[in-house]
């Protein structure tokens, strides 16, 4: 126990700043969770995905990305530099998307995050980029927080005993020159200790607590087990079946839609077997049989696949799917505004669907995460000279004109009433 001796404010501000330090979750930011956190969405460092593949981005163009600079002044403003630069207005004619500003990036992030795309590139395929940036990140930083928690635990012990040895030495030292001291308070009476454990109590409930609230009724990361072990890697991915053939409503409708039973009979009447995928393993580690999933659907269907005149679509049954992204019923989102008018590839919220066995929730979908999406994307306005662009937005014509003449150098969601209230809570 420590010696029931009231300390000095001094002593007393010390120790409360190294508990304070152990609490705080600590994290540096390198190459990798910058590229994960901002990049990895889109970008993959050896593959094309929504934006192309970034190994060795600096050595094109005459090696003109090696200079920061210039890398900075093409990330902070996509649409402002594609005018003036014939290479990556031809990224844009080839994969059909400008890419999303950052012009709050800071200069040593987009050095840390060339420095991170280099050397994994440098090290080839098996070095390289992640699969679920998300999960990857977060571990990440929760391995840092745990080690910056103990070092700081251990520091916090430190300062106890030097204080202890301190208190100790003070009472030696009055003993010695005969300076009487009166009996020391109690610990459970000191109010130093008192206020200070009153601090720690309110410092972490009041983080639990607002931790809490903050992520109440969020899903992030939410995988239910489905009826029937569907592969997103198999179908979008390797047999890159459009997501729109499966999801066709997010073009022209409020909701994605989940495809019907039949949809699914239009390939599996003919498909009754998984024989030349690769080995489905779901993320317990158990192995998948292929074919006998595609029967679980055979079941649903009512369909025998040793008879397949017999069949009668009118009998099938619906899969019972498991929802995984689930706004709340105050919520307004509307997919075809979204996909068909502001041209938001699937990725950007489902993230990298295509690398998915199990689907999972990629983005929390929380208020402020709408609304900095809505502040940085830029619109993409109809063009009457080139024909490009979308006609959605001429009722702005106010905008497209002020770009023209120069008085704007883009414009967002956010100017086009993105972030009223209105718009999503009606």
């Amino acid at each position: 126990m420590i010696p029931g001796k009231s300390f000095t404010p001094k002593q007393v501000l010390l120790f409360l700043s190294f508990i304070i330090f152990s609490l705080v979750k600590l994290s540096a930011q390198d190459g990798k969770a910058l590229f994960n956190a901002k990049c990895a969405t889109c970008h993959n460092v050896f593959k094309v995905l929504t934006g192309p593949a970034l190994g060795g981005f600096q050595e094109r163009e005459n090696g003109k990305w090696t200079d920061i600079k210039e890398l900075m002044t093409w990330i902070r403003n996509p649409t402002a530099y594609m005018a003036k630069d014939a290479y990556t207005a031809g990224l844009k004619a080839q994969l059909g998307s400008v890419m999303q500003a950052f012009p709050d990036i800071a200069e040593p992030e987009v050095a840390a995050i060339a420095a991170y795309i280099n050397d994994t590139y440098k090290n080839g395929p098996d070095g390289g980029a992640v699969k679920k940036p998300e999960i990857e990140t977060e571990a990440s930083s929760n391995n840092n927080a745990l080690i910056f928690g103990i070092i700081s635990l251990i520091m916090a012990i430190i300062a106890l005993i030097l204080m202890q040895v301190n208190s100790n030495l003070k009472k030696l030292s009055d003993e010695t020159e005969g300076i009487l001291r009166p009996e020391p308070v109690p610990f459970y009476k000191n109010k130093a200790y008192i206020t200070l454990f009153s601090i720690v109590l309110f410092i972490v409930g009041g983080y639990f607590v607002t931790s809490g609230a903050i992520d109440f009724g969020r899903q992030k990361k939410y995988q239910p087990k489905q009826p029937i072990y569907y592969s997103h890697k198999v179908h979008a991915g390797i047999n890159q079946i459009n997501c729109l053939y499966c999801h066709g409503n997010a073009m022209e409708s409020r909701h994605a839609a989940i495809p019907s039973t039949n949809v699914c009979m239009n390939c599996h009447k003919t498909i009754t077997g998984y024989e030349k995928g690769p080995q489905l393993v779901d993320d317990d580690g158990n192995t998948i049989d292929g074919t006998a999933e595609i029967q679980k659907l055979y079941n649903y269907a009512g369909f025998d696949p040793k008879s397949p005149g017999s069949w009668d679509p009118s009998k099938a049954q619906s899969i019972p799917w498991e929802k995984i992204h689930n706004l709340p019923d105050f919520v307004y989102f509307n997919h075809s505004q979204h996909v068909k008018a502001g041209k938001v590839q699937c990725q950007t919220c489902h993230g990298e669907i295509t690398n998915m066995n199990e689907v999972y929730q990629f983005a929390e979908l929380s208020m402020s995460w709408c609304v900095n999406c809505h502040r940085n994307t830029k619109v993409d306005f109809y063009n009457s000279e080139k024909r490009t662009g979308n006609k959605f937005y001429s009722i702005y014509e106010k905008f497209h004109n002020d770009i023209k003449s120069g008085k704007m150098d883009s414009v967002t969601v956010k100017d086009i009433g993105g972030i009223e209230c209105q718009k999503c809570h009606y």
